[in-house]
């Protein structure tokens, strides 16, 4: 038997590459195990922000808001090109939530997290304002407040690429078939191998409770599997600012400017019973997404305007709630007991917000059953790959490889750097070779493939950047075809 690793982790979403990489960080021998591509499911499919969930304070989660929001500022010092502030804009709708209520709302948004980089929120008057003029008229009052918008499918591949570089082994496309306890190790099949470790992480998002029955293990919670969708349309508005509406039935939905040329708006919240394989958007939330919009911006929202959709899963633990949006975004961590045998912790729930304090609480409690993990979390303080730069430092880094790489046009350098930060002078050194389309060069592509784990044209469009909207179908089928051979 070769030597065992210290911890495996099955799941390579966000908070299994987060655990991955703080707990290699530690010391540990780390593989990360994942059945299809890094952030191929829910990690890749959420509404991009780095949140403390405004809505949640009127279901009485005060403590998983200020965890969010002590996050945002945290995170956004860690990976400056994929984390950005973003000024959000709520407007006053009479005969929903009352003025009052918004404002406070908003007070404890401002004063509960830690907030000391993020401008502050103000009352604004949206006949003036910039984020007025797309809206129909009768809008007067609105509040601009801040967020956080991410690149999640970025961030899930920069946490594994930083749990490789502490000496983990990062294994997608490789699907656990069963994982038992045997002569005080876990013998884990995965793919056409044996794998033995110390102690197992199950961090499989949707999934958890399917790889429990995997293990043979008991869940200790319930789980509410919720479908989150989205729809991508032509660019409604100019201006840098995002919406935070409010609809009738109470629920919410942002409109954010997406990949430049394009306006983002979600999300829905609807129970999933369906297979976990292939999650789409039903015609129903695609309608009602486009009705929502359609209520606040002067341009009309249809269907045919759409030109992408994606939707995820969010496994959340059940609470009894009577509707999918009330249900916590709170996570519960379960570890086994001693006399269980080698160590099995569970990860149930969660938000890609938390992600980094959840895995920093996950390997605290494995710290006791697990001697090879020493010290304390480090993942607050080291930048995620390509971020090592200031904080403010995003439109420098721009302005830079605009200036030392001439062949790039103004779009190419803005998303270049927002993707790779520092880490894009690894490629755009070199022959950039074939144009695929969108910008997206050979250099880049072979990047990819060898330093980020892709393998398909899926891989690389939708989830290591998001030129799947700019390449033409003939486009993208010479990208399948190079990547093929």
């Amino acid at each position: 038997m070769n030597e065992p690793f210290d911890l495996a982790v099955i799941g390579g979403g966000v908070n299994g590459a987060g655990i991955a990489r703080d707990a290699a960080g530690r010391g540990a021998k780390v593989l990360l195990l994942e059945a299809g591509d890094l952030a191929q499911g829910t990690s890749s499919a959420s509404t991009k922000l780095i949140h403390g969930g405004l809505r949640y304070l009127e279901h009485y989660e005060f403590g998983l808001v200020r965890e969010s929001l002590t996050e945002r500022e945290a995170l956004w010092a860690i990976a400056p090109h994929i984390i950005h502030p973003m000024r959000f804009v709520l407007p006053y709708v009479d005969g929903l939530r009352p003025r009052w209520l918004l404002r406070l709302g908003l007070f404890l948004y401002d004063h509960i997290g830690g907030r000391k980089r993020l401008p502050a929120t103000r009352t604004v008057d949206l006949r003036r304002h910039a984020a007025g003029g797309p809206l129909k008229g009768g809008f007067s009052t609105g509040f601009e407040y801040s967020d956080g918008w991410v690149d999640d499918a970025r961030l899930v591949v920069l946490n594994a690429k930083s749990a490789e570089a502490k000496g983990a082994t990062v294994r997608p496309r490789t699907r656990v078939t069963s994982a038992r306890r045997e002569d005080g190790l876990w013998r884990i099949e995965a793919g056409n191998e044996t794998f033995h470790a110390k102690a197992l992480v199950n961090a499989a998002g949707p999934r958890v409770l399917e790889v429990d029955g995997l293990i043979g293990e008991a869940p200790d919670y319930a789980m509410r599997l919720v479908r989150g969708s989205h729809i991508v349309v032509p660019r409604l508005f100019d201006h840098p600012y995002s919406y935070f509406f409010q609809l009738p039935d109470g629920r919410i939905f942002f409109a954010i400017p997406y990949e430049r040329h394009f306006t983002l708006i979600g999300t829905t919240d609807v129970d999933h019973d369906r297979s976990l394989d292939k999650v789409e958007a039903s015609a129903e939330e695609i309608a009602y997404l486009c009705e929502g919009a359609s209520r606040y911006f002067a341009k009309t929202v249809t269907p045919a305007d759409v030109v992408w959709t994606y939707s995820g899963v969010r496994p959340l633990v059940s609470d009894g709630s009577d509707k999918p949006e009330a249900a916590t975004r709170g996570y519960r961590l379960d570890l086994s007991g001693e006399a269980e045998g080698a160590p099995l912790l569970s990860v149930y729930g969660g938000k890609i917000t938390t992600y980094r304090h959840l895995a920093e609480e996950a390997v605290d409690l494995l710290v006791p059953r697990l001697p090879a993990l020493t010290g304390k979390g480090w993942t607050r303080r080291e930048a995620l790959p390509g971020g090592d730069f200031a904080i403010d430092g995003l439109d420098a880094l721009i302005a830079a490889y605009a200036r030392d790489y001439p062949f790039l046009s103004a779009d190419d350098a803005d998303r270049i750097a927002r993707a790779y930060g520092t880490r894009a002078r690894d490629w755009l050194g070199k022959d950039q070779g074939r144009d695929f389309g969108g910008g997206l060069s050979r250099a880049e592509v072979d990047y990819l493939v060898a330093e980020e784990w892709a393998v398909s044209a899926e891989d690389v469009l939708w989830r290591r950047t998001k030129l799947g909207l700019r390449l033409s179908a003939e486009q993208a089928a010479g990208l399948r075809d190079y990547l093929g051979a």
